[in-house]
């Protein structure tokens, strides 16, 4: 399902997990934010929505991943043979989006569990990624497997070095 949404004076094509900047919106990072200006709603192979009537319950749920400001902009006027010249900068301030979900009727997308997540990632059902014991590494076979690597590593590394041979006798001058 995609969205068209219009926020900031601008209008942005977004499905679900798309990340986007927009204009700043007032949001701590990691909240959620409802936007409800719902241009178009659609699938592939079907019709899009845009009566009123349909978009007047829709919303489009996303997450503030962060606040940040755009890339500086160079402002010089310049008028020649006047001596005049004006030179400013500007960096717009902006949030950046991931949509978490798209709703025809306004309801709130239920969270996705991690573990939910990455049985979708892998392939599995939800029952087996909640039965499945994650197992992690130990210290000692961790420790033990890289310092056979860099004990490997160092001596076939080091070239070999050569004997310095020191020369007692200085060559002598001719007279």
């Amino acid at each position: 399902m995609f969205a068209v949404i219009k926020t900031g004076g601008k209008q942005y094509k977004v499905t679900e997990n798309d990340v986007i900047v927009v204009e700043k919106l007032t949001a701590e990072a990691g909240s959620t934010v409802k936007l409800d200006d719902v241009l178009m709603l659609g699938e592939t192979g079907k019709t899009a929505k845009t009566t009123a009537t349909d978009l007047l319950k829709a919303s489009v749920f996303a997450e503030v991943i962060e606040q940040s400001r755009a890339e500086k902009i160079i402002i010089f006027k310049k008028k020649r043979r006047h001596n005049y010249r004006r030179k400013a900068g500007h960096r717009q301030n902006q949030t950046v989006l991931r949509i978490t979900g798209i709703s025809a009727t306004g309801a709130k997308p239920k969270p996705v569990s991690k573990k939910v997540a990455t049985a979708k990632k892998t392939g599995m059902t939800e029952v087996q990624a909640t039965t499945k014991k994650v197992t992690k590494p130990t210290k000692k076979t961790a420790t033990k497997s890289t310092k056979k690597v860099a004990t490997k590593s160092k001596i076939e590394s080091k070239p070999k070095a050569k004997p310095k041979i020191k020369s007692s006798a200085k060559k002598k001058t001719k007279e």
